[in-house]
């Protein structure tokens, strides 16, 4: 696909002429430069999540670790594999969505779209499900119920979805705060940290009292969960300034600096803490910092703070991008139209509170059926699999182009491209069945429920002629062979 861009009438009398408005607009039009694309890429990847990551990856053992650097090794292929994308259909609006409705079609085009906005507000019952940790750590609740964690989740869910309500443009300072309050922590304890890390505090290579292929899947799950985000380039290709290169450039470099970040910072966890102490608890990097402060009471404190009020920006940033998603389908027709509903201040009012009375009632459910850390690896789970679908149509989007025709690479190039392709799909196909059958099945349902919806939006489209309504045989032009003599 080409990039068209529109030029003004050449300019009149002397002096220099006009540049072409192409050239002057396009900072304008594309405001994402490589370091802000790069900057959305991090912030995306590194959310709430990282911070309960820990515990969950030691109830797999140190083997947890490796895993971890396995899955990077995926996300920087997908990585790859979008900005491959992006050179065929720039200027995208939905990024995975855009690429399977381009290759496959309006079927193809929603089904991702629907895996993807379910995946985005069931990942934001996952990471109030860790916020929910950090605030009890906070407030000193040692033995919360069920219901009353919820009643915190439900805060967690609906403060930001007020602020994007609301609308104030004066809330991005705050967003840019927490940003910068999250990585602080990290950085700290990726680096200072590993002068307290004791190797006595490292648990086994498989402390999850079964199988080998158990312990992965155990890590598994979690590990690709912190790596969700790595599309956010490709998402957002609209307003990034030279796609075709920089969507690439963008989604590598923020891929590869988030997965030295987590390694760093998990390993330093795993040794900074008992091993017995972290598979127990929600809220590793409280013990992390006390672990440095042995003597300070307040550094507990002050870590579990800033990740309630990081928490708090991640969900901002994330409530939008599950409200941008189903607007973006909606637009299309392809979703119902009520998500592209806005206030006079360009708001889609109807679109946030759907995505967040969805997380709400989930978090509702999950808390009356379990609790601690098992809340939080179920919902990472259930993301996983949503989002693992469209990585996968994204993948055969671009297996699909390599082995037709339309290709525009040869030789060695073909190799390179095809072996991405390919291994995202195998990558993808892995993360799904290492999910577990629970989950999968759980998902799956999801899915279903979302095809029934596409019937009636289909039937719609064919009925306001937005789309081609197929050819019924008739009794009265009956195929030969099929109807019996009588």
């Amino acid at each position: 696909m080409t990039l068209i861009t529109d030029r003004p009438p050449a300019a009149s009398g002397s002096g220099p002429p006009d540049r072409p408005m192409s050239a002057r607009n396009e900072k304008k039009a594309h405001s994402l430069g490589l370091t802000s694309a790069t900057g959305l890429v991090i912030g995306s990847i590194v959310g709430t999540g990282v911070f309960t990551m820990p515990a969950v990856l030691a109830g797999a053992g140190t083997m947890g670790i490796v895993v971890l650097a396995v899955i990077a090794v995926g996300a920087m292929l997908l990585a790859v594999l979008f900005g491959q994308l992006t050179k065929r259909v720039p200027n995208s609006d939905g990024g995975l969505y855009a690429y399977s409705r381009h290759e496959f079609g309006d079927f193809a085009g929603y089904l991702v779209g629907w895996c993807y906005w379910v995946q985005a507000w069931a990942g934001n019952a996952a990471i109030v499900s860790s916020w929910v940790f950090y605030v009890d750590a906070l407030f000193g609740f040692s033995h919360p119920s069920g219901m009353e964690n919820f009643g915190i989740a439900v805060v967690g869910l609906w403060v930001p979805a007020v602020i994007n309500l609301v609308g104030i443009r004066q809330m991005a300072w705050f967003q840019n705060i927490t940003v910068v309050l999250k990585f602080l922590p990290l950085f700290f304890v990726g680096v200072v940290g590993w002068f307290f890390v004791q190797k006595v505090h490292f648990g086994a290579f498989n402390a999850s009292g079964g199988s080998l292929y158990s312990a992965i899947g155990i890590a598994a799950g979690v590990a690709l969960f912190s790596f969700i985000g790595v599309e956010a380039a490709a998402v957002t290709a609209k307003r990034v300034r030279d796609p075709r290169r920089n969507v690439l450039r963008a989604s590598m470099l923020g891929t590869v600096i988030s997965a030295m970040l987590y390694v760093l910072v998990t390993a330093a966890v795993m040794g900074l803490v008992a091993h017995h102490t972290l598979v127990n608890t929600g809220s590793p990097f409280v013990n992390a910092f006390q672990s440095i402060f042995p003597h300070e009471a307040w550094a507990g404190k002050f870590i579990a703070a800033i990740a309630v009020v990081s928490g708090i920006g991640a969900l901002n940033g994330w409530t939008l991008i599950v409200t941008e998603t189903s607007r973006a389908i909606a637009q299309d027709d392809l979703f119902p139209r009520p998500f592209t509903w806005t206030d006079r201040k360009g708001t889609a009012w109807f679109g946030i509170l759907v995505g967040t009375a969805l997380p709400t009632l989930l978090m509702l459910w999950r808390y009356n059926t379990s609790a601690g850390l098992t809340v939080f690896t179920y919902l990472v789970d259930l993301t996983v699999v949503t989002v693992a679908i469209p990585y996968f149509f994204s993948a055969i989007a671009q297996l699909t182009y390599l082995v037709s025709r339309r290709r525009r690479v040869q030789g060695w190039q073909l190799a390179r491209d095809l072996s991405v392709a390919g291994a995202s799909v195998l990558f993808s196909l892995w993360v799904t069945f290492a999910s577990g059958y629970q989950v999968v099945y759980q998902a799956l349902v999801v899915i279903l429920v979302g095809l029934v919806l596409y019937a009636f939006l289909n039937a719609r489209r064919q009925r306001l002629g937005e789309a081609a309504e197929p050819k019924d045989f008739t009794t009265e032009a009956p195929v030969a062979g099929l109807v019996g003599s009588e």
